[in-house]
């Protein structure tokens, strides 16, 4: 018997082989994202474009270009106070994770005795929160530090505090328990990067008189921004699609309201995707290393 040879692309490069077995990998998803993504997208601006009316014969449409966008950026205060507390509370969520996701990945990157065990504890928020669970546990205050924000010296500092600091502050200091819950895949990201590091920096460094601290801020760091800018983002897209989302809790209210519609639902979601990709750009610019100019 004549033994089979693999299938093999004849008479292409190497280079295209590589790409066609990429690609190849890679189409279902394409045509996942296209079907599923893609398309609602494009219906859902559609939408945002018109007054929608649901019918018992379907879905009547009437255009009204951009009278949706309009009426939510103009005459709708409370999707305008919305997402300025969104951007308010993502900018102050944003660097709590990714410290304290660093932290515990340095932590975690020594050796030490149940360490696998506390990579669990730290991972488990990120498989328990979800939807109807972090409903609960937030119904119940289990996600926040009861009674922080009324003790009379925390309230007497915040009333000192002008309004765009104080708001700040104090979702800080009641959902602190709960930005903490999201760093669990940053750990981990971060924990795969500092295991990538090799060894032999720190011992160069060491040799030529490093200290623990200055290896931290010229070897550690400078090999993480790739990884932090990377955790930035994630935390950002997570706490924007959170089920407890004040914004997308408001938007999915309006979907059927009498003074509402699928229209203006619709341009509010694209309003809100255009912030969260605002925040996105903000985050790269500033966290991408910057290239020293050559003199």
């Amino acid at each position: 018997m004549t033994e089979r040879k693999p299938f093999r692309f004849r008479g292409i490069g190497l280079r295209t082989r590589e790409s066609l077995y990429g690609y190849g990998f890679v189409f279902l998803w394409i045509i996942g994202f296209v079907v599923f993504t893609m398309v609602p997208l494009v219906q859902t601006f559609f939408f945002s474009l018109n007054q929608v009316t649901v019918t018992a014969t379907g879905i009547d449409l009437r255009p009204v270009q951009w009278d949706n966008y309009s009426r939510a950026l103009v005459t709708d205060p409370t999707f305008v106070g919305l997402l300025i507390e969104y951007v308010i509370e993502t900018l102050v969520s944003v660097p709590i994770a990714i410290i304290f996701s660093l932290i515990i990945a340095l932590f975690l990157n020594l050796n030490f005795k149940f360490k696998g065990f506390f990579r669990t504890i730290f991972f488990l928020p990120v498989v328990i929160t979800s939807g109807p669970v972090i409903q609960e546990l937030t119904a119940q205050g289990a996600t926040s530090v009861p009674g922080v924000a009324n003790m009379g010296a925390i309230t007497e500092f915040l009333s000192t505090l002008p309004s765009y600091l104080s708001n700040p502050v104090e979702y800080l200091l009641t959902s602190f328990i709960l930005i903490l819950w999201f760093s669990g895949v940053q750990i981990l990201i971060y924990l795969s990067s500092l295991q990538k590091i090799d060894k032999s920096v720190y011992e160069a460094a060491s040799i030529d008189g490093a200290s623990a601290w200055e290896s931290f801020w010229k070897i550690t760091l400078p090999s993480l921004s790739t990884t932090t800018i990377i955790n930035a983002a994630y935390t950002i897209i997570t706490l924007s699609h959170f089920s407890e989302n004040k914004v997308i809790k408001y938007i999915y209210s309006q979907t059927y309201a009498v003074q509402g519609g699928i229209g203006y639902s619709s341009a509010m979601s694209f309003l809100y995707f255009f912030v969260l990709l605002l925040l996105l750009a903000v985050t790269f610019l500033v966290l991408s290393p910057r290239r020293e100019q050559r003199r």
